[in-house]
């Protein structure tokens, strides 16, 4: 059984988060939490204030976009290391090498 966090607690991480740059899994760590357990409180406090605050809906674009901007390098370097080795290989099957 998973141990209970004091609401203030949770209250102060889940302000913590939105007041800060920092990703969701960085402040989870920062606290001894899961990100997913964050991500579950971030969800759960959005649904009680049922309108949840432009602060929150930006916090969430923003790391939204981070994580696709880290998606985005990542495939670009697969790519480079893909086009190096497809000219490489060609390079190899060349007559007269």
């Amino acid at each position: 059984m998973p141990k209970a966090f004091p609401k203030e607690f949770r209250e102060d991480v889940i302000r913590v988060y939105r007041d800060s740059d920092a990703s969701l899994a960085q402040v989870a760590k920062d606290f001894g939490i899961s990100p997913s357990c964050l991500k579950r409180w971030i969800t759960i406090d959005d649904r009680k204030s049922a309108n949840p605050s432009t602060a929150a809906q930006a916090a969430n674009e923003s790391e939204a976009l981070r994580e696709a901007n880290k998606r985005i390098k990542l495939l670009e370097l697969e790519n480079e290391v893909l086009r190096r080795a497809a000219a490489y290989l060609s390079q190899a099957h060349l007559p007269g090498r």
